[in-house]
């Protein structure tokens, strides 16, 4: 059974740091392309931040040169470094695991983790 774990969320000043981390049991977490993604209230959930199996990563553009992903393959985590936090980065934060297999796609997703930016 797939398990993707969220922590590290939580409450914080504009201008601060969090960061998250997913663990992932289950599944070998090298060879998915792991993925982190946010929904605020009201809106669409939006990719953030994804790393490939070869650790090619993207990001979006509202928080590039903010955000880091980065994986851990010996401890099967995912890690998102979020610094120079906005009150616009509040929302929920979930972990995504994907692999595509012939005509299957794989596609596991966590719990999520609050995120609150706010004075």
């Amino acid at each position: 059974q797939v398990q993707l774990v969220e922590s590290g969320g939580g409450l914080v000043q504009p201008g601060g740091s969090l960061r998250l981390s997913c663990a992932a049991s289950g599944l070998i977490l090298r060879i998915y392309t792991m993925g982190w993604y946010r929904q605020a209230p009201g809106k669409q959930r939006e990719l953030v931040a994804v790393i490939t199996s070869e650790d090619t990563v993207n990001y979006a553009d509202s928080v590039k040169g903010r955000f880091t992903i980065s994986r851990d393959n010996d401890n099967n985590t995912v890690y998102l470094q979020m610094n120079s936090l906005k009150p616009e980065d509040t929302a929920v934060y979930y972990c995504n695991a994907r692999r595509v297999v012939g005509t299957y796609e794989l596609d596991y997703w966590g719990q999520g983790t609050q995120v609150t930016v706010s004075s």
